[in-house]
């Protein structure tokens, strides 16, 4: 329900419909539509793959976030909620801790695995809301309307945007979804600068 037609279209009522039973009958297996909340959510972090090769842990982190873009980008409505529950489930609090352990595990401190794991995160649930966002419909969409942008547009005016516009926007190949794996490489590259240095300050 929540896929089809948002997360506020999840209510008792309305999911005791869909199962064809009566309303009061959920309340024999959950106490509230925040318990149901808890379990979709938690259902959304069972999805996002957790490397079993934690040892290297620029690739785990990329193959995570990888596989969290596209699981949300399946489950867009629960972009609001990763992080708002209250009683998070057992994939929810397994998936944090495994991110936590891996960035341990390679040596990060614990406040820079908290700063690593909020940056992470927000790329990951700000790129898939940006992207969810775009009036774009095929790949091709992006490079016609930035080629409509530029004829348009006067140059004296907004010379960086119609620069970007015709040198990458423009481009044949360009596609939108390609700028995700190129932003989490500066974040890696950023973090692993940061652990050498703090390493480097250790010894």
């Amino acid at each position: 329900m929540a896929d089809e037609r948002g997360v506020a279209a999840v209510s008792m009522r309305k999911v005791a419909e869909h199962l064809g039973v009566e309303a009061m009958s959920l309340y024999h297996h959950v106490a509230n539509k925040e318990e149901i909340l808890d379990g979709i959510v938690d259902l959304v972090f069972s999805e996002i793959e957790l490397p079993d090769d934690a040892g290297d842990w620029r690739n785990a982190m990329r193959r995570r976030a990888c596989s969290a873009r596209a699981v949300l980008a399946r489950h867009v409505w629960a972009l609001g909620l990763m992080d708002s529950r209250r009683n998070p489930g057992p994939a929810t609090l397994r998936h944090h801790d495994w991110v936590i352990g891996c960035l341990r595990g390679a040596g990060f401190s614990i406040a820079t695995t908290a700063q690593a794991t909020a940056t992470l995160d927000s790329y990951v649930y700000g790129f898939v809301l940006q992207e969810s966002s775009l009036p774009f419909d095929t790949s091709r969409e992006p490079a016609d309307a930035a080629a409509t942008l530029a004829d348009a547009l006067p140059a004296e005016e907004y010379p960086h945007l119609l620069e970007m516009a015709k040198a990458h926007a423009r481009r044949p190949d360009y596609s939108y979804a390609d700028e995700f794996a190129r932003g989490l490489d500066l974040i890696l590259n950023g973090l692993e600068r940061n652990l050498a240095e703090e390493q480097a300050a250790q010894r």
